[in-house]
């Protein structure tokens, strides 16, 4: 059959009763992850790969997080894979209760930083004036600090331990969520069904809710990925300094502090001279995923392509 004789098959009859199935979600993801590049694609099973470390270490773990064999520093191999600490932890065992403890505490304190800042940047966008006026100041003066600085100071004022690092670094790290929420904030509540929605008599709540949020959610996610790793490094950073996630909890910043010194001996035992660069390699690949995805999903939201 020639192109010409379907085109005069063609009858628009038969198309009457075709109905379109609406795809599921699942679906949709999969579609949408059919057209994601491969950078994205690998953040995504990296993540995945984290998450579910957290969640079993105590199963995928083959010892307890804080138990002690009798030899430290023992070499990679045999019964310890990546070798024991400086106390003779099993540093294997220990990255992977490090997934639980740094990653978690560093979703927590990012989910507290949105509820934070992005309440009160709302609020300053909603109702301008003094209000607007009062916060973004008082952000001003917060941000004016080093962040690490702030936190460094803040902790050993209040203690360290995982409630005050989680509540110190969501304060912190709200002061940018503010500055988003409030800018993107305050190009939809001069929209007109915003207006509409004020002069109809509508509460503040109910417009953030329904009218504001859903409009500003795609940034603010894009926002959250970046925030989760910049507070993951800080936390890595004030465990490496001492005052982050304490002992006997295992985190990666704290287990490279530990094992930094067996850099010196890379010269004579070259697996000896990794062990520190273990939880940093963690870190980074880690950090490195979530950004692939974030760049993916502002990229997908925005309507931006590559020019191939």
């Amino acid at each position: 059959m020639n192109k010409e004789s379907k085109i005069h098959d063609y009858s628009a009859k038969s198309e009457v009763g075709f109905v379109r199935t609406r795809r599921t979600r699942l679906q949709r993801i999969l579609l949408e992850l059919r057209k994601a590049p491969p950078t994205a694609i690998i953040g995504l099973f990296i993540i995945i790969f984290y998450i579910i470390l957290a969640l079993f270490a105590g199963q995928i773990a083959p010892y307890g997080e804080a138990e002690i064999f009798p030899i430290p520093y023992a070499p990679w191999g045999g019964d310890h894979i990546f070798g024991t600490d400086q106390i003779g932890r099993d540093v294997y065992t220990r990255l992977i209760y490090g997934a639980r403890n740094t990653v978690g505490i560093a979703i927590i304190t990012t989910i507290l930083a949105f509820v934070i800042g992005g309440f009160f940047g709302l609020l300053a966008a909603i109702l301008g004036s003094w209000t607007d006026q009062i916060l973004s100041r008082l952000v001003d003066v917060m941000m004016a600090i080093p962040s690490l600085i702030f936190a460094l100071m803040l902790l050993s004022i209040f203690g360290t331990n995982a409630i005050n690092l989680i509540i110190i670094l969501a304060v912190l790290e709200s002061t940018r969520v503010f500055r988003l929420t409030r800018a993107v904030g305050m190009n939809v509540v001069v929209m007109d069904y915003v207006e509409v929605a004020r002069l109809r008599g509508e509460k503040i709540g109910w417009v953030i809710r329904k009218e504001i949020l859903p409009n500003i959610l795609p940034p603010l996610v894009a926002e959250f990925g970046l925030r989760f790793c910049f507070t993951f490094l800080a936390i890595a950073a004030l465990s490496f300094l001492g005052v982050g996630i304490q002992p006997p909890s295992a985190d990666w910043g704290s287990m490279v502090r530990e094992n930094a010194g067996l850099i010196n001996f890379a010269h004579y035992d070259i697996k000896a001279g990794l062990t520190p660069l273990l939880p940093a390699a963690a870190i980074a690949i880690l950090t490195v995923a979530v950004n692939f995805v974030v760049d993916w999903f502002l990229q997908k939201t925005s309507g931006i392509r590559d020019e191939k």
